[in-house]
C-alpha cells in the first residue's frame, strides 16, 4: 500500500515480458520524481490541497451514482507527504458513515479491510503504518480511496510499486466503486497500463474530478 515499493514488480502474463519490465523500470523513475515534487510543496500548499480533495470527496461519496448511507468508504491513513484526509474521516463517521481501512495482513496478498472510528486504538502494521487492530471488524468496503502518484486520461493510476491495491481489487466481488485521489500535477500521458492494472471508476484532484467512468 503505502511503502511496497519493489521496482521489479511487473506482471509476468503480460504480453511481451520485455516491456513489461520496461514500463517497471521507467514508472520506478516516474515515481520518484513525483514523489520528490510533492514532498516539494509547502505546507500551506499542502493544506490547502487537502482542504480541496476532502471538499471534492465530500461531494462525490454523497453523489447518487456512488451511493450514500449504510455504504462501506475505506479510506488510506497518510504517509510519504500524501495529503492528510483524516478530518474527513472523522467527519463521516460522526454523520453516521460507516469507515474502513486498508492493511496488509500477508505480503503479496490482497488487502483486507478493518473498520475504523475516531475511538480505534491504532497498532503498526506493515511498514509502521498504523492499522486497527485484530479486534476490529473485518468488512468489505463498498467504496475504495486509493492514493496516487500519478494518473492518466483513461482513469490508470500509477501506485507505490507492490500491486496490492490492483491484487485487492481484482479479487473482491462485487468490486467496489474505486476512487484515484492525489494532486493534479500529477497527470502523466499514460502509464502504460499492463494486464493487471485496474484502472479507477474516478480520478480526484484538488480540482475536481479529472476522471470519471
Amino acid at each position: 500500500m503505502a511503502a511496497e515499493v519493489d521496482p521489479e514488480y511487473f506482471d509476468p502474463l503480460a504480453v511481451d515480458p520485455e516491456e513489461a519490465r520496461d514500463v517497471a523500470r521507467w514508472r520506478t523513475a516516474e515515481r520518484k520524481r513525483l514523489r520528490e515534487a510533492r514532498r516539494a510543496l509547502s505546507a500551506p500548499e499542502r493544506n490547502a490541497v487537502g482542504d480541496a480533495l476532502m471538499a471534492g470527496l465530500e461531494r462525490l461519496l454523497g453523489a447518487e451514482a456512488v451511493g450514500a448511507g449504510d455504504e462501506i468508504v475505506s479510506f488510506y491513513w497518510p504517509i510519504k507527504d500524501e495529503p492528510d484526509l483524516r478530518p474527513l474521516m472523522t467527519a463521516m463517521h460522526a454523520a453516521g458513515r460507516r469507515i474502513a481501512l486498508p492493511l496488509v495482513e500477508t505480503r503479496a496478498a490482497p488487502l483486507v479491510f478493518r473498520l475504523w472510528t475516531p475511538q480505534t486504538r491504532m497498532q503498526r502494521g506493515h511498514w509502521n503504518i498504523p492499522v486497527p487492530p485484530p479486534d476490529a471488524p473485518e468488512v468489505v468496503p463498498d467504496v475504495v480511496l486509493a492514493p496516487l502518484m500519478g494518473w492518466d486520461g483513461a482513469g490508470y493510476r500509477l501506485g507505490y510499486g507492490g500491486g496490492y491495491f490492483d491484487r485487492t481489487l481484482a479479487a473482491l466481488s462485487p468490486r467496489p466503486f474505486r476512487i484515484g485521489v492525489g494532486l493534479a500535477s500529477a497527470q502523466l500521458p499514460t502509464i502504460y497500463p499492463q494486464p493487471h492494472d485496474i484502472p479507477m471508476d474516478v480520478i480526484l484532484t484538488e480540482r475536481g474530478t479529472e476522471v470519471s467512468a
